[in-house]
């Protein structure tokens, strides 16, 4: 048992791809058998038989599931408020970025804003997409987690919602510094959610002669509206934020395509798409406080 994952050894295999029956001390193997994968850095214990490690891990997760339910997550909403009660004298922040110089320039803005009341704790930084084990740990250390040019994959996007994390993406840093402050300060202003309405995949760049760029694209997800805001998405990195300039189907013009079709995409004033790039459209809905 690993966590809450448990399983009967099926095979074993050293660095050298030999199959071992018994492994001992300081000797690196690759398993398989277990029912899920286990989280980086949990114990990894033998018992004596597979009914016993179930029955262990099936507590774990009920142990799991109360702590959740007892737990209240951090939001920037809510932050004043646990302040202004004493709940909260440290706020952690997991940040992750396009760039490393970009972790850099955001942690240091924020820690100027640590006071007598409340200090800002960095706890991680690094560049990539927003993943699940950024949401784990942001779960089990009370954090906000904050992507600066990068989205969340969509597995971490289902575990913040069962996990209650917030997590705030921004293009430009001094909104995202001014957020912690004025929620600090119980200042908030009007929160705008974003809806992805859908996502594409680009499959196939033509050149067009006086039109530009279009990207053969087909919808993986949702649908694409012709007025959506878009985002251009390199291996998680954010490329750009714009408008669509064209939407087709074959040679007609049209307001929308639906998931499972295929399409032509121009983007306003952008011919740099590639394939591979991943096209997602969306809305901003204000939300009352």
């Amino acid at each position: 048992i690993s966590g809450t994952t448990y399983g009967k050894i099926r095979t074993m295999i050293d660095d050298k791809g030999k199959r071992l029956k018994k492994a001992g001390p300081s000797t690196p193997v690759e398993i398989s058998g277990l029912s899920d994968i286990p989280v980086a850095g949990d114990d990894f214990i033998v018992l004596e038989n597979e009914k016993e490690a179930r029955q262990l891990a099936e507590k774990r997760k009920e142990m799991q599931k109360g702590e959740r339910q007892r737990r209240s997550n951090i939001s920037l909403d809510d932050l004043f408020s646990q302040i202004q009660d004493g709940n909260i004298q440290d706020v952690n922040i997991i940040i992750k970025a396009d760039v490393q110089g970009s972790i850099e320039a955001i942690k240091q803005s924020l820690e100027k804003l640590d006071n007598e009341a409340v200090r800002i704790n960095i706890i991680h930084g690094a560049v990539g997409a927003i993943n699940e084990t950024d949401v784990m740990l942001a779960a089990t250390s009370n954090a906000i987690v904050i992507g600066f040019n990068v989205r969340p994959d969509k597995n971490a996007v289902k575990l913040a919602e069962t996990e209650e994390v917030d997590m705030r993406l921004y293009r430009v840093i001094y909104d995202a510094v001014e957020d912690i402050k004025k929620a600090m300060e119980g200042m908030l202003a009007p929160e705008f959610r974003e809806k992805v309405m859908g996502n594409a995949e680009v499959r196939e760049v033509f050149k067009i002669p006086s039109v530009g760029t279009i990207a053969g694209c087909y919808i993986t997800e949702g649908k694409i509206n012709r007025n959506d805001d878009v985002r251009i998405i390199r291996d998680g990195i954010v490329i750009l934020e714009g408008k669509i300039a064209s939407l087709r189907r074959f040679k007609d013009d049209v307001k929308e395509v639906n998931t499972g079709y295929e399409c032509g995409i121009g983007i306003e004033k952008y011919n740099d798409l590639k394939v591979g790039d991943n096209i997602e459209a969306f809305t901003m809905e204000k939300i009352e406080r």
